[in-house]
């Protein structure tokens, strides 16, 4: 436990606001989203006392008239009264409750797309911060469920309201039996809710707060096990029960926290049933003095009796509610501290000009990742001419994705500057600078849209589905758009629509190249998007596809050499560093790493590579 204290006091995203300012912020969110609960909560709390304290009253009234000899007419008169208080207030209260239940997760939902707004909005980097995916983890639980977190903490502010009104009332009624047995109450209560307060403050710091690691592991378990990605390797690998093991061990640790959880909250129950106990043989003890006495009528013995009853359960319900807000108000902490968390991704700054030419020049460009001492691209200087097709090749974890990154500002430089047209592009806005890319990634990410919102990726409104079926054939995914049922309009993956069609790791970069034909771009940037190719097939594609882009400035990123022949010329990245640089031949040349590389790739497509590279030189 106290290993997990001090990892909880290290992280320095998470803030605690207090609760009077979570309760602010929650009614705010509340009264933004739907201001009906301006009506219904008044109506719940007028409900609420009479619902609860309306019969008692009857039952002393009926039982006062007819130990003093009432007439049956003034029994009838009191019934009816009654019975249309009873009829008026119940469908009043059947109102407010089904009226109110679902906006809390229509609240619920808003915040929660807040929250998915907010993570899409960061900067790529923090995606990668242990501590900032935490606190995501954190936010996310925050915001799962009916009775925890954000939407707990809105059930629990009107619940309070709601009880603070019986008790206020309860208080009117019992405070002319004796004000003693009520304070008596009041103290049982109220050491209740400190102990409730304290054991849910307690079991939130040492059993909750240090599953956020946990739900991270746990939903990576769970997508990967259900994943039809995963599906071919567990069943061709047997990793069946290695997979099983796995989350076995990772159960282990959730059990374990519930185990302390249900140990804390046991403790906890024990006392609270004793003090219960003792409070009501108390009231029980005084009316029966009382009215034994003579010093009690029954009716209001009856009245009394009830009466205690309900004041005690909702006054431990106000006290208890204030314990499960206040725990509620933890999680909100939770929210909030992502919500405002600052990663200083205000997309400030001008607009990129439509320049006649794009020119990007790498000043003394150092790069770490965060919370990693080594630099993944270090002291790079290096200038991407208009028009020029720039091959970036190395061995794998050479630091060509960084510089690519790096260049699309997803990272920040660590170090030195990034020049657009010799002005720093952190005085453009972000959105307006990856207007200026198309790029193409390795990982090819579909989306659970027709094919024509795949290319375009934008609105059905804003898609042009004759430009995307132009550059679909253009890319070479003809022959499969004359296979799919609807053509362009096809539903991409199973996701959403049972008819979707998954496409084969080829035919995904295929879909990519198209985007970034679509797009219209003045820089195109390749970042080994044809991994999934033989190196021949590789070749080919390249060199169509920078026939299809004519002027642009092109990036291609390879640690395989089919790109480079056709380059202006080739940076060669090893560990972190550009160590040579030139065009192809001239590389050839100079007989080093990358000359050394190519004779290794070539040998399984030539039959003397050394040949081969004397040619070149």
């Amino acid at each position: 436990m106290k290993k997990n204290k001090s990892k909880e006091q290290k992280n320095p995203l998470h803030k605690d606001f207090g609760v009077f300012s979570n309760i602010k912020y929650i009614l705010k969110a509340m009264v933004r989203y739907n201001k009906s609960f301006l009506l219904l909560i008044p109506i719940g709390m007028i409900c609420a006392p009479i619902m609860q304290y309306l019969w008692t009253f009857i039952s002393k009234f009926v039982i006062d008239m007819i130990t003093g000899e009432a007439g049956a007419e003034k029994l009838l008169w009191l019934m009816v009264m009654f019975t249309v208080i009873q009829a008026a207030s119940t469908m009043l209260n059947s109102y407010y409750y089904s009226e109110i239940w679902w906006r809390f997760i229509a609240a619920r939902f808003k915040l929660m797309s807040e929250k998915n707004a907010k993570v899409m909005g960061l900067d790529f980097q923090h995606l990668e911060n242990s501590d900032v995916l935490d606190c995501y983890q954190k936010a996310g639980n925050a915001c799962n469920s009916n009775d925890n977190g954000v939407e707990g903490m809105m059930r629990n502010i009107v619940d309070l309201m709601l009880s603070a009104a019986v008790v206020t009332v309860g208080i009117v009624i019992l405070g002319t039996m004796n004000i003693f047995v009520v304070l008596l109450m009041l103290v049982i209560c109220i050491v209740n809710f400190l102990l409730n307060n304290h054991t849910n403050k307690t079991v939130k710091k040492r059993v909750w707060d240090h599953l956020a690691p946990w739900w991270r592991k746990d939903n990576y378990l769970r997508n990967v096990t259900t994943s039809f990605d995963t599906a071919k390797d567990i069943r061709m690998f047997g990793l069946q029960d290695w997979l099983t093991d796995k989350i076995k061990e990772l159960k282990k640790e959730r059990i374990e926290a519930q185990k302390n959880n249900a140990k804390a909250w046991l403790i906890t129950s024990w006392i609270s049933n004793i003090l219960f106990a003792f409070s009501q043989a108390a009231v029980y003890g005084w009316l029966i003095y009382k009215t034994v006495r003579s010093e009690m009528t029954i009716g209001n013995f009856s009245l009394y009796l009830g009466s205690s009853m309900a004041f005690y359960s909702y006054i431990n319900n106000l006290l208890q509610g204030i314990a499960r807000l206040l725990d509620c108000s933890r999680q909100v902490d939770d929210f909030r501290s992502f919500m405002e968390f600052d990663n200083n991704s205000t997309d400030s700054g001008d607009d990129v000009p439509a320049f006649e030419s794009y020119e990007f020049e790498f000043r003394n460009v150092s790069f770490k990742y965060p919370k990693s001492e080594k630099y993944a691209l270090k002291n790079l200087s290096l200038k991407l001419k208009a028009g020029e097709r720039l091959a970036v090749v190395g061995l794998n974890g050479a630091g060509k994705s960084t510089f690519i990154k790096l260049l699309l500002r997803l990272y920040e430089p660590t170090e030195g500057e990034i020049l657009l047209n010799g002005r720093n592009i952190n005085e453009y806005s972000k959105r307006s600078y990856y207007s200026v890319f198309a790029p193409v990634f390795q990982d090819v990410e579909l989306f659970a849209f027709p094919l024509a919102e795949n290319v375009s990726m934008n609105t059905p409104e804003a898609t042009d589905k004759e430009k995307a079926e132009k550059c679909l054939i253009a890319a070479g995914f003809g022959d499969k758009l004359n296979e799919l049922p609807c053509g362009i309009s096809t539903e991409i993956l199973k996701i959403i629509h049972d008819d979707g069609v998954d496409l084969s790791g080829g035919e995904k970069q295929k879909l990519a190249l198209a985007r970034a034909l679509y797009k219209d771009a003045p820089v195109v940037v390749l970042d080994e998007p044809t991994a999934a190719l033989d190196a021949l097939a590789e070749s080919k594609l390249y060199n169509d596809f920078d026939k299809l882009i004519g002027g642009k400035t092109a990036v291609y990123i390879s640690h395989r050499l089919s790109s480079t022949q056709f380059c202006s010329d080739v940076a060669m990245f090893k560990d972190g560093e550009m160590v040579e640089y030139g065009t192809h031949e001239n590389l050839l040349k100079q007989n080093g790493a990358y000359a050394e590389m190519f004779r290794i790739q070539a040998q399984y497509y030539v039959d003397d590579p050394e040949s081969e590279v004397a040619a070149n030189a």
